[in-house]
């Protein structure tokens, strides 16, 4: 794109917080798309031209229409936690960070405003202030924003008992914004936040989101305890898990959970009869006392960066186990791959049933292995979504009705918004 096209852009939004510095542009171009050795090398050169921080929505209107009248791409992007490049700008242009609108609108009784800027913890300390609580959230919750997450999340903490977040209900409403020479705010609710949510940024601008909250309690499938998280790692992960070593020495595999207090021994009652073995059961509090790492950090995706952090070479699958789980599967699975692959499932709801997913390490050696290792999983019954490509379409279930690419063409006519995410809008 033409400096002078830049520079003009900028010239037109003065007074709008943004930068056209080398640093700041590599760096906010940037997500956790570092993950794969694969996306590494295919979005190593993709660097917006300018970045913006918008405080206010007349900030985010101005640069919009600015964008609108240079014809310049547009890429949304929160903290940057996404796995898949959902923020990086193929096409570079302008890259507008949101961190800086971020107000927690209203905590009302079973539902929170908050704008798209502002980090999950913040909404998740909000609510818990008044006795209540998001009904799920990423281990990546101090990084991560709202809208990232809605834009860019699939489930979480809390999706064992609440269910995946697209058919969970935890979504109420959102207000977004259009891509023109004057902007339109659209109020979405009911079924119609489908056509918004985990489209990365491609059906709109999220500005806010009224999210569903539920009272603050810690909360197995078809027991009848409340639990709120399930995670469960092979004993070869205990050399990652460094603050646990006491407990999770490698001798045993291990479930990481949250438990209503209520249920604790009842939870422990429950796992002995299949033959689990009580490692520890602490409070928040005491956890943190105690110097262990946060409860969050050590399921979903966290295990995957613990892994990293510890030993590069190691990336990561995102597997679905065909229903009803079964753990002699499981079993062959170890047997099959070795120590080429470290075992790990999340417990999540979906459609109301249970659902176990599976986000195996993987010892990385070249592409070919690890499309073999998928059909190899595939070939179990297992669904594969695989987390190293950047098209949405990719991905799967992105919109099988064609609804959201109607929408899109509604609220972005000119394609501006995160182009070249959309394999059908090569």
């Amino acid at each position: 794109m033409q400096v002078n096209i830049i520079d003009q852009f900028c010239q037109h939004i003065a007074g709008i917080p943004l930068s056209t510095a080398m640093r700041e542009r590599q760096a906010k171009s940037k997500d956790f798309h570092w993950y794969s050795p694969i996306l590494t090398p295919q979005l190593a050169n993709c660097i917006a031209e300018v970045v913006v921080r918008p405080r206010s929505e007349d900030d985010i209107r101005a640069t919009i229409m600015a964008a609108v009248k240079f014809g310049i791409p547009i890429t949304l992007r929160g903290g940057g936690t996404g796995n898949y490049g959902q923020s990086v700008p193929l096409r570079g242009g302008v890259l507008v960070d949101m961190t800086g609108f971020n107000r927690v609108v209203a905590v009302d009784q079973g539902s929170i405003r908050i704008q798209s800027g502002a980090y999950i913890k913040a909404g998740l300390d909000a609510a818990l202030a008044t006795g209540q609580q998001l009904m799920m959230y990423p281990s990546t919750m101090k990084q991560a924003t709202i809208g990232g997450y809605l834009g860019g999340g699939f489930a979480g903490i809390g999706s064992v008992k609440h269910g995946i977040i697209r058919d969970s209900g935890m979504i109420l409403g959102l207000k977004i914004m259009t891509i023109g020479a004057d902007p339109e705010i659209i109020e979405l609710s009911g079924p119609d936040v489908a056509l918004v949510f985990h489209s990365w940024g491609t059906t709109g601008v999220i500005l806010e989101a009224r999210l569903k909250l539920v009272p603050a309690e810690n909360a197995a499938f078809a027991s009848g305890l409340d639990i709120f998280l399930l995670s469960a790692v092979e004993k070869r992960f205990a050399r990652f898990y460094r603050s646990t070593q006491k407990f999770f020495d490698g001798s045993r595999d291990a479930m990481f959970s949250m438990v209503n207090v209520k249920d604790v021994d009842a939870f422990f009652d429950l796992a002995s009869q299949h033959h689990g073995q009580r490692s520890m059961a602490v409070s928040e509090q005491e956890s943190a006392e105690a110097g262990l790492r946060p409860i969050h950090q050590t399921a979903f995706n966290h295990t995957t960066l613990m892994a990293l952090q510890a030993e590069r070479g190691w990336t990561y699958l995102q597997v679905v186990t065909p229903t009803p789980f079964s753990p002699d599967l499981a079993e062959e699975e170890l047997t099959r791959f070795g120590d080429e692959v470290l075992m790990h499932h999340e417990y999540t709801r979906e459609n109301n049933s249970p659902r176990i997913g599976g986000l195996p390490l993987v010892r990385f050696t070249n592409e070919e292995r690890l499309i073999e290792i998928m059909r190899s999983f595939e070939a179990d019954g297992c669904i594969m979504n695989n987390p190293h490509i950047f098209k949405l379409e990719d991905g799967g279930r992105f919109d099988p009705d064609g609804q959201k690419m109607s929408f899109r063409k509604r609220v972005d006519p000119l394609g501006l918004l995160n182009p070249g995410k959309l394999r059908s809008l090569m």
